[in-house]
């Protein structure tokens, strides 16, 4: 039984596994340019950020109907069920999904087909984060967000991800204070290939609650300082770090030494059908080569769940934490 977790930094459409995105393009009429499964996990080798969304924008094309959302949410749940995952907060990317004339009620109607019976089915509660993309307008993440109003009983927060480059968080103040005023709760993708003014920024001008990725925050001691004193929870992914080529080999990663520092890490998988590895395989992978303790999987298993936006059913966080605390290595 693997060690209990939160995962609070998955993309839906990120795992879209090869065989899954074949089946989907058979069902729906998609041609992909990729022979068979094995050419197109070729394909997932990537030289930065900008290859990799490349792809990923592109075997979007297969996911067209409620169906579709279901069958890719629910074997997402059943892989993170066997890694450990008792609760996650989804990601999705909805711009990308209404550019292509697939409109938001069968995006958030087929997610919600596999989350509403989750905890049943998978045993791992959800939340779903809806995701602007920064390297679109901000005038489109306004339509965006109004688009959504419908479906604001299914949607926990807002976040902010693509290409980070050339996109500070300022450039998404109005949409994110339109998402503050709605009572949704707000993170953002920061400090990952974009400097560490960028973490500062989205924390200062966005109001965000938690920083996903966060790494180059490590280049600015005073930020280190007001993140570890403000317990700012950073949701790391490390294998995607690597296979990203923001850090060299997952030996290089600055995990352990952001736990030296006080800093209040999560481990989560990103986009694990792009990346190579799920929640559980993140942690297996840190444990082996970073030589993590015990004690600091445990404390990253611990932080998962005290950064989940669980404020509503507190119950359900002290059972997590329980679960945490009495696990057996």
């Amino acid at each position: 039984m693997p060690l209990p977790k939160a995962e609070l930094h998955l993309h839906i459409e990120g795992t879209l596994e090869p065989e899954l995105a074949f089946e989907l393009a058979a069902r729906n009429g998609v041609v992909l340019q990729y022979a068979d499964t094995d050419a197109l996990r070729k394909a997932y080798d990537f030289d930065d950020l900008q290859s990799f969304l490349n792809l990923y924008y592109e075997l979007m094309t297969v996911l067209r109907t409620e169906r579709d959302f279901e069958d890719l949410a629910n074997a997402y749940l059943a892989r993170a069920a066997e890694q450990g995952v008792r609760h996650a907060e989804i990601f999705f990317d909805p711009q990308a999904h209404l550019a292509r004339g697939v409109d938001m009620g069968t995006v958030v109607e087929g997610l919600w087909r596999a989350l509403g019976s989750s905890e049943a089915r998978h045993g791992i509660s959800t939340r779903l984060i809806l995701c602007f993309l920064r390297d679109e307008s901000a005038e489109s993440a306004l339509e965006t967000l109004l688009a959504a109003k419908p479906y604001l009983d299914r949607i926990t927060g807002v976040g902010l991800d693509s290409a980070e480059v050339g996109h500070p968080p300022v450039k998404f103040r109005e949409v994110y204070e339109a998402a503050a005023g709605l009572g949704l709760r707000r993170v953002a993708h920061a400090g990952e290939e974009g400097p560490p003014e960028y973490v500062t920024e989205a924390l200062d001008v966005l109001g965000v609650e938690r920083v996903d990725h966060g790494l180059r925050c490590m280049e600015d001691p005073a930020l280190v300082a007001r993140l570890v004193r403000d317990r700012v929870p950073l949701t790391l992914c490390p294998l995607s770090n690597v296979r990203l080529r923001t850090v060299d080999t997952l030996a290089d990663h600055p995990l352990p030494a952001m736990l030296d520092a006080g800093l209040m890490c999560t481990v989560n998988s990103d986009d694990p059908a792009y990346f190579g590895g799920y929640a559980g395989d993140n942690f297996d992978a840190v444990r082996q080569t970073l030589g993590l303790s015990e004690d600091r999987l445990r404390e990253l298993a611990r932080n998962s769940f005290l950064a989940s936006f669980l404020e509503d059913d507190e119950e359900r966080r002290a059972r997590y934490l329980a679960e945490v605390e009495a696990y057996e290595f």
